[in-house]
């Protein structure tokens, strides 16, 4: 059972407002590491309190905040940005 990655429309909104090499280097990660991995909750970490539904996944000085759904075997990036921006 392996995981497929999907964007919201604000994730995809501000990976266009990002430097294209910050960029790259974001998606090899989510490629490499999340598309088609059998356990993400491995490579990241939960939030808790009002985002307990989702997890945070640290790339540099960046963060990914994704929702997993077991049902459907998504993970949805529900917001990308430097870290002092994304909730901690």
């Amino acid at each position: 059972m392996k995981y497929h990655i999907e964007y919201t429309r604000t994730a995809v909104r501000q990976l266009k407002k990002m430097d294209k090499r910050i960029v790259s280097f974001i998606i090899a990660y989510i490629e490499d590491r999340l598309e088609g991995c059998e356990n993400p909750r491995a490579y990241g970490k939960s939030l808790q309190g009002n985002l307990n539904d989702k997890w945070r996944y640290r790339i540099g000085d960046y963060r990914i905040l994704a929702k997993i759904e077991d049902s459907r075997l998504i993970i949805v990036v529900v917001e990308v940005g430097h870290r002092k921006d994304i909730c901690k």
